[in-house]
């Protein structure tokens, strides 16, 4: 059961609903008295502990805007177990309990393969401009 803190963060290419699913993520879990940290730049953003903590008012203002504030980048490293490792540990500095990924059918891939070594939960909102996320039919993106 997660108690202290989840972290958000978007991967792959923008798209038009990223800013609007993440909004949600955060004011759904303040209002239940959990802890919310943005990821920065996708999954180097985890590597490189660009991880910062959230408010509703880091969230004000975005339902309308289209893209991510959390941005995205491309990680050759996250494709390794260490780097999967360094990005944990950087979660566990946080003391973050779970992780909401936004993004693809590769960025959902990477979380499940940090799901499988670390035990860490993983939600995944498909948040694809391809539609390539397996058993759904309808994307954010």
């Amino acid at each position: 059961m997660i108690k202290n803190a989840i972290a958000v963060m978007t991967s792959g290419g923008d798209s038009p609903g990223m800013n609007a699913a993440a909004r949600a993520v955060v004011r759904t879990a303040l209002s239940e008295g959990v802890s919310v940290y943005g990821i920065y730049n996708g999954y180097q953003g985890m590597i490189e502990d660009d991880i910062q903590e959230l408010t509703s008012r880091s969230v004000s203002d975005l339902i309308q805007r289209g893209g991510t504030f959390l941005g995205t980048a491309r990680s050759m490293e996250f494709k390794t177990p260490e780097g999967r490792q360094k990005g944990f540990q950087n979660l566990q500095k946080h003391k973050i309990e779970g992780l909401v990924i936004i993004g693809g059918d590769g960025s959902l891939t990477g979380g499940s393969l940090l799901s499988r070594e670390t035990g860490i939960p993983i939600v995944g909102l498909p948040g694809t401009i391809d539609n390539d996320v397996w058993g759904t039919d309808y994307t954010i993106g």
